[in-house]
């Protein structure tokens, strides 16, 4: 009799297992859609967003002064952009410029900068190249 409810009990217990686990698969889905929703552009090679609405108004600014070809409040504003760090897509030295965003209480130019590309890509890093957003218009 025993040996009789045993088969029973695991298959009671496989079925509960099974239902967490799909429970969580579903979980991972909607994880996964919200990503595909927000997906970088090709030209981004995969990394995280940020639309323009969501910049900092210093940021809107500088991109505005992009826009119109300057000027520029900072000397250094346009020069290439070596990507040294490698953490934008691999491009011919010369393809990428950048300008710095300014960055309220700071006397130096802050640590703020967009990036952009020949392609008309644009990046944004706020943290001094160490990590870099793709930002979409």
């Amino acid at each position: 009799m025993l040996l009789r409810s045993v088969p029973r009990a695991f298959a009671g217990l496989f079925l509960c297992l099974g239902v967490l686990l799909s429970g969580c698969s579903s979980t991972d889905a909607s994880v996964s859609d919200t990503r595909a929703s927000t997906a970088a552009p090709s030209w981004a090679g995969g990394m995280r967003t940020v639309t323009e609405a969501q910049l900092p108004a210093e940021a809107r600014q500088t991109l505005a002064l992009i826009d119109r070809g300057g000027p520029f409040p900072y000397a250094r504003d346009g020069i290439v952009f070596g990507n040294f760090e490698r953490l934008l897509p691999k491009q011919p030295r010369g393809y990428y410029h950048e300008y710095t965003v300014k960055t309220p209480g700071e006397r130096d130019r802050g640590a703020r900068r967009i990036v952009t590309g020949q392609g008309g890509e644009i990046y944004y890093s706020d943290d001094h190249y160490k990590s870099f957003r793709a930002v979409l218009r």
